[in-house]
């Protein structure tokens, strides 16, 4: 390569100026930081509306899709980064409860309705008997029998975990990629301008 190309080339590069790539390096990332910022704004308050959902009997099937779809499209949303959050992060608390209540109900109503028929099937084989004697024991094996359990409800049907992205096509994404771009740039058009510099000398 001779002197008078790599002059020539130094003359091409002289004009752009490193700060120049510093100061479009700086922008990019600040507009990268604070993109990334909204981002987690946005999921905070996506998660709040799980919560309140959840807590109020709401829409929360509703509030979820929202949370699941982005989260999945957004860097910078993972939900579990606050310190001494639980895992999974998403948990429907109150639903979750209000669902064993509703079950618990429904047993309580059925047995006392088997408990009631219990007392006249007994009274029907054990007319004669009132307190204690073989009445006792039968009410209580035909509330064996015919009495209804709970059915256990699973608790991770009502957890939730959604996988954050390491990079995506939004603002913070493409601004990161800028920054990368900007910082390799400045830092090449920095070392190639002294080479050439020395060399032109």
């Amino acid at each position: 390569m001779s002197k008078r190309y790599l002059h020539h080339l130094w003359t091409r590069l002289r004009p752009i100026k490193t700060w120049y790539l510093l100061a479009a390096f700086v922008l990019s990332a600040g507009i990268c930081g604070l993109a990334l910022r909204a981002n987690y704004s946005t999921m905070v308050e996506l998660r709040e509306a799980v919560y309140q959902a959840d807590q109020a009997n709401g829409n929360v099937e509703q509030a979820l899709q929202e949370l699941r779809a982005f989260v999945n499209a957004h860097m910078n949303t993972n939900l579990g980064r606050d310190s001494g959050t639980v895992y999974p992060p998403i948990q429907l608390k109150y639903t979750y409860e209000r669902l064993k209540k509703a079950e618990q109900d429904r047993v309580n109503a059925a047995n006392s309705q088997v408990y009631t028929d219990a007392q006249h099937h007994c009274e029907r084989l054990y007319p004669a008997s009132f307190s204690g004697g073989p009445r006792v024991p039968c009410i209580a094996q035909y509330v064996k029998d015919h009495g209804t359990q709970a059915k256990t409800i699973p608790a991770d049907l009502y957890r939730f975990s959604f996988a954050t992205p390491r990079w995506s096509p939004d603002l913070a994404g493409w601004t990161l990629v800028l920054s990368v771009l900007f910082l390799v740039l400045t830092v090449v058009r920095f070392l190639l301008g002294r080479i050439l510099q020395a060399i032109v000398k």
